[in-house]
């Protein structure tokens, strides 16, 4: 299953509180690696330093559990699994030629 995973910081405290915590969800991620189970196609930061994306695939999503848990405290996450475009407009066809076939 692909997935796409946003994330954003979870700021709130004051200015040094929340420059602190920037410095250690970069250290935490120095240490990080990511799971042989996952592949990451596409791994991206918001220009603006809001958060990032990542494209990622896995038969597992307890994987990806496991590895959002570790940032939990410093990144709030939304995860959306996906489908191919091609194998989306497919299913999409076959769903309009099903309700066509309703008379």
């Amino acid at each position: 299953m692909k997935y796409v995973i946003a994330w954003k910081p979870r700021y709130g405290g004051s200015a040094a509180e929340n420059e602190a915590t920037t410095a250690r969800v970069l250290e935490v991620f120095s240490k990080w690696t990511p799971s042989s189970e996952v592949t990451f196609h596409q791994f991206v930061l918001r220009v603006d330093g809001e958060g990032g994306f990542a494209v990622t695939e896995g038969d597992d999503p307890a994987t990806a559990a496991r590895d959002i848990a570790k940032f939990a405290p410093f990144l709030e996450y939304t995860v959306y699994p996906v489908l191919d475009v091609a194998e989306g407009a497919a299913i999409g066809a076959e769903a309009v030629q099903w309700r066509k076939s309703i008379t």
